[in-house]
């Protein structure tokens, strides 16, 4: 009697212990980013309003991120310098700045990823495909927080949303990503870029 008990509890335990394996340890995704020194991939944005939107990004940790947008968006985003400038191609007035710790991007362009850090991480789990980590700054959860998405064998960031501190949210899904190529700082000098679209 026991034995034919325990035997659909055994089948029941073998259908879910591989979903729990899949998921990636928090550590193997802070290593992850922390090795990333330099990388680039085509992306797709999904905006709050529902519009789309593609380009390239360009990575360079700690602390740089520059958003080239296809036509017809004439946009581009940099960070560097603890800034963010938001640049519209259809605008003379300058780009639109502010703290780059202010956006929930800060978390994986840290010198230092440490997810492991107190009440940075608010949800991590596994959707049958890929780990889920949603992360905030733990000093500052008003700002709002990044869900990021990655496969494994090998790791890899496949895709963030950032939901911010106003209620909006902003979908990146990222293609092909390369990384460890050589990628100069003036192409994330915000004050050179002020200069070419003055």
């Amino acid at each position: 009697m026991l034995r034919s008990l325990t035997a659909p509890a055994a089948a029941f335990l073998a259908m879910t212990l591989p979903a729990m394996a899949d998921i990636l340890p928090l550590q193997d995704i802070s290593d992850y980013l922390n090795d990333m020194k330099t990388a680039q991939a085509p992306f797709t944005q999904v905006n709050d309003d529902g519009s789309i939107s593609t380009g390239q990004v360009f990575i360079k940790r700690p602390g740089r991120v520059r958003f080239e947008y296809d036509p017809p968006v004439e946009a581009m985003v940099l960070a560097s310098a603890n800034t963010v400038a938001i640049f519209d191609g259809r605008s003379n007035q300058p780009p639109e700045t502010y703290p780059l710790k202010r956006t929930p991007l800060s978390v994986i362009l840290a010198r230092k990823v440490n997810l492991a850090k107190a009440n940075m991480v608010v949800g991590h789990a596994y959707d049958g495909e890929a780990t889920i980590v949603t992360a905030q700054d733990p000093d500052n959860p008003e700002y709002g927080n990044i869900q990021l998405m990655f496969s494994a064998e090998p790791v890899a960031l496949k895709q963030w949303i950032i939901n911010d501190g106003a209620g909006g949210k902003t979908t990146v899904i990222l293609g092909e990503m390369e990384t460890g190529m050589p990628l100069k700082n003036t192409l994330f000098n915000i004050e050179m870029q002020m200069g070419r679209t003055q």
